[in-house]
């Protein structure tokens, strides 16, 4: 067999079918205008399917609000350009707050509010020195002038007349609410942690250590925002972040590395070299200790009366306490004593013996002020910026993770911390809250039927069903000849040898066949992969085309541990190299062999083999669709805070009548670019309509394009119409010109945002509406109350929680070209989440949407950086993705493009990514 070398950028010439498909079109080309709405659709109706139901909803009716004039007023301290500490301390002070009076709102960086007006600019100068009773310090002035002047009124009579439908959304509205959700912030931002609308008290009862020098705590949400039915409400729910620990240092810092104990981080911090010719490089617990850099702590070694002196970690010394010295007055001779050590002082000074000297010591922001490691304690209530562990995620979902009943108990218990009621700002300014839940009226959507190859499924309101004695809807369209198994040992877990590796896959194959499977052949060979993963990949793929004198079609892998490196390796190589579908399976569960395991597995296997698993039961030739429709999801994925790799851009189509099956395409999108570019919607879509008309609509284009974007805010709403949605069209109506036979391309287009980034919950009033644990069954739709006044979304529960309280997913239709009726559009989306293809329960997100978040995260072991730089996550791998570009040459936001996935088995048409 041909041997096809690893990111090679030779590819066998496709095929002339192949060649059609993958041309490059020239979309960007200017021709012509697009019909995109400038104002999003507003809402027909609501929707009269199913059961009226009774949910309460995590929100509180605001019964008045502000009928006063308000001021606004821009605030400039010093230059403009002072972080956010010094703002802060400024405006809280003394001589300002007595210069201004009470009853001021500020937003901590720019914009204050107050019901004075101001005749004339205030213009004063602070002196924080003389506000601290301390003398002025040598050289460096303490001075900040503060400017405050009038720049507008706030008219919050439009936010009225907006609601009241009497005006539309304007800049004064914005400015309105945005003035109340600062008034709403004022008073628990100065008794609790605030991050943006989250509030977290540092006396909370519920915190939980999550490991590395890392806690879990639980706050509150509190968001005011304008709602269907004429109406403000605030959404309040649990919110859940973490913060470093309140604990001494060096405790924290063996957390943070990962030392076995205190010597052993103070023997592995110094530069080491990989071999000896080698320059030096950054020992690892070095550089995860600066992830403590720019943190606040004070020193317990004074007394507690030095507790309110903080300060803030420069930097961590290659030195430690005997090896930094300095020069010490003696207070008694007033003589200069050399080179003492921080570990002799504090024996003198203090009687105190160090007990870890060797650890580096702690640099400060102050010029030569720097203390031993375990003499400082972290300052309460300090975010913490980094990405958790997969150990530390873990442990923060189960912290997360409350019943119904809970949640509704922490958020009470939230209210309690707000206390509106009692809030002197609240009551200055004239906004009274309502304290009880609101109550709405919601739609219970009828239950689909499901239909398998020899069964039909009718799950009703529980929302699950089993895979026992039933087949496949479709099984794999080719019988199952050349495949091959290999095992991975050595990754920490159970290792298991051939012969229970061949028992496992006997099981399997029966398993298969029971649904519907269809071989050619039982038992594929089996080797024990070597070390090198890429390797034992070259060597499964050779064993099996060899063995049966066929390109593979499926390689499975035997993994004795979850080793996330090893496994993007394995589907960097299947995907890339070899254009080969694979299956990933645990030793721990090869071992146990469950049948219900088994079965799980066989859908996804199925999946990638061109099959599907079940369909909701037709209702017509096209099934949930009047006329031949196409859909299409989009999603971009982002790297952590701080990283630099690329964002990544994914999208999904649908491929058959029904929208079961869906092909997916990624590509590296930028750097934290949240709108997909033309060049990726062009290269990845095109091929995707071009297969589309093909084997569906018989060399024409569908009727009907439904566009389902993940992960925007409503501040990107009109960027997704005027940029990605402008884009498709305009590939259309390339094509159709492109073709003889069409004038125009005649496509109607649907343009919907899901989003689960929101914070509304729903608490049915027992049934049928609620299941036992108090969450809402799959079908509950919420249309009123907490949606927007006028525009088109609302909110879906379609899937039955396992765990915790349900999270309901927030559609917004933007652009209804087609004019679908509110019973038909949200009873088919409801529906498509019982044909996600590997599961046997409904899913809570919209399957185009939900298969484009697993392409972009699958996609990101089709990155173009070399295995031996190891696992993608440090600095310097990192690097290696951006290309190697000067300023002149392109923006720094341009990234590689991904690696080819291998075009001879048509992996790209294939479901590569479940």
């Amino acid at each position: 067999m041909a041997d096809i070398k690893a990111g090679s950028k030779e590819k066998s010439k496709p095929s002339t079918k192949e060649e059609y498909k993958f041309r490059h079109l020239n979309v960007s080309a200017d021709i012509g205008q697009y019909e995109i709405p400038t104002e999003l659709v507003r809402r027909p109706g609501t929707n009269t399917s199913g059961l009226a139901v009774q949910v309460s909803v995590n929100s509180y009716p605001v019964i008045s609000y502000p009928t006063k004039t308000i001021y606004q007023y821009d605030v400039l301290i010093g230059s403009g350009v002072e972080k956010r500490g010094l703002i802060k301390t400024v405006w809280n002070c003394t001589t300002l707050r007595n210069t201004l009076g009470g009853g001021w709102i500020f937003d901590g960086n720019r914009i204050a509010w107050a019901l004075k007006d101001l005749s004339s600019e205030i213009n004063v100068q602070i002196d924080l020195d003389a506000e601290k009773g301390q003398p002025a310090r040598e050289g460096r002035s303490n001075r900040h002038r503060v400017v405050i002047r009038k720049t507008n009124i706030v008219n919050l009579a439009a936010v009225k007349a907006y609601l009241d439908g009497k005006m539309s959304f304007d800049n004064s509205v914005l400015e309105g609410i945005n003035f109340l959700d600062h008034l709403m912030r004022e008073t628990p931002s100065k008794h609790m942690i605030a991050i943006k609308r989250s509030f977290f008290h540092r006396k909370m009862v519920e915190r939980l250590s999550i490991g590395g020098g890392v806690e879990a705590m639980k706050g509150v949400y509190q968001s005011i925002r304008a709602a269907q039915g004429g109406r403000l409400v605030v959404n309040v729910d649990v919110s859940n972040s973490t913060f470093w620990g309140n604990w001494q240092m060096h405790i924290v810092a063996v957390q943070l590395t990962g030392a076995t104990d205190f010597y052993d981080l103070g023997n592995h911090v110094q530069p080491i070299k990989k071999t000896y010719i080698s320059p030096f490089t950054e020992a690892p617990f070095m550089r995860d200790l600066k992830k403590l850099k720019k943190t606040r702590f004070y020193v317990k070694h004074r007394g507690l009366a030095e507790r309110s002196k903080i300060f803030t970690v420069k930097d961590f010394s290659l030195k430690n306490t005997k090896q930094w010295t300095f020069n010490m007055k003696d207070s008694k001779t007033g003589t200069i004593v050399p080179d003492v050590s921080i570990f002799d002082y504090f024996k003198k000074r203090y009687n105190i013996h160090l007990e870890y000297p060797h650890l580096p010591v702690v640099e400060t922001t102050k010029k030569n002020v720097a203390f031993p490691m375990e003499c400082c304690v972290l300052d309460d209530g300090q975010r913490y910026p980094f990405k958790l562990n997969d150990r530390q995620t873990s442990a923060m979902i189960k912290f997360a993770v409350t019943r119904p009943q809970g949640r509704l108990e922490a958020i009470n218990g939230g209210l309690e911390l707000l206390n509106w009621k009692e809030d002197i700002y609240l009551k200055n300014y004239g906004l009274s809250i309502d304290d009880k839940m609101l109550q709405t009226q919601a739609r219970l959507l009828a239950p689909p039927t499901i239909q398998f190859g020899n069964k039909i499924e009718k799950p009703m309101y529980g929302g699950r069903w089993r895979l026992d004695g039933k087949t496949f809807l479709t099984p794999n369209k080719i019988q199952l000849l050349s495949w091959g198994v290999c095992i991975i040992n050595g990754l920490g877990g159970a290792e298991i040898t051939v012969e229970v590796a061949r028992e496992f896959i006997r099981k399997f194959v029966i398993t298969y066949k029971s649904h519907g499977g269809r071989f050619r052949t039982d038992m594929p060979p089996i080797i024990i992969g070597q070390t090198d993963t890429g390797k034992a990949v070259m060597d499964i793929f050779k064993k099996t085309g060899d063995t049966f004198d066929a390109r593979p079609q499926m390689l499975v892998f035997l993994m004795s541990g979850k080793d996330a490196f090893q496994y993007l390796r394995i589907k960097k190589s299947c995907d890339c190299r070899f254009g080969v579908v694979s299956q990933c399976m645990q030793t721990v569960h090869v071992m146990r062999a469950q049948p219900q395991y088994m079965s799980n597995v066989c859908m996804k296997f199925n999946a990638k083999l061109g099959g599907t698993t079940a369909r909701v039961a037709l209702k017509n030739p096209l099934g949930h669709f009047k006329v031949p429709t196409m859909i299409i999801g989009a999603d971009v994925s982002h790297a952590a805070p701080g990283s630099i790799q690329p964002s990544m851009a994914a999208i999904t189509a649908s491929l058959d009548k029904q929208a079961i099956r869906y092909v997916a395409a990624a590509e590296t999108n930028g750097h934290r670019v949240e709108m997909i570019t033309t060049f990726n919607i062009e290269s990845m879509l095109t091929p995707f309509i071009q297969e589309w008309m093909t084997d569906v609509g018989e060399g024409r284009f569908p009727k009907h394009v439904i566009y389902f974007r993940d992960g925007v805010s409503e501040g990107q709403y009109q960027h997704v119409l005027q940029q990605e949605v402008r884009d498709i069209k305009r590939i259309f109506t390339v094509l159709a010109r492109e073709n003889a036979m069409m004038k125009d391309s005649g496509v109607k287009f649907t343009v919907i945002v899901a989003s689960k980034r929101h914070h509304i919950r729903f608490f049915p009033n027992g049934k049928p509406a609620g299941d036992a644990n108090g969450n809402p069954v799959p079908g509950v739709l919420v249309e009123r109350d907490v949606t927007h006044p006028f525009e088109y979304d609302f909110y879906l529960n379609s899937h039955s929680a396992i765990q915790g309280t349900a999270r309901p997913t927030h559609y917004h239709v933007l652009m209804d070209e087609a004019k679908l009726d509110p019973n038909y559009l949200q009873n088919m989306i409801y529906e498509q989440c019982y044909q996600y293809i590997r599961s046997t329960t409904p899913v809570s997100l919209f399957p185009a949407v939900y298969y484009a978040h697993l392409a972009s995260n699958r996609a990101r072991s089709h990155e173009d950086i070399s295995a031996s730089l190891g696992p993608h996550t440090g600095k310097e791998q990192q690097k290696q993705n951006m290309k190697s570009l000067t300023s002149s040459e392109r923006p720094p936001t341009e990234f590689k493009p991904l690696l080819v996935m291998d075009p001879l088995n048509r992996i790209g048409f294939s479901m590569w990514y479940v």
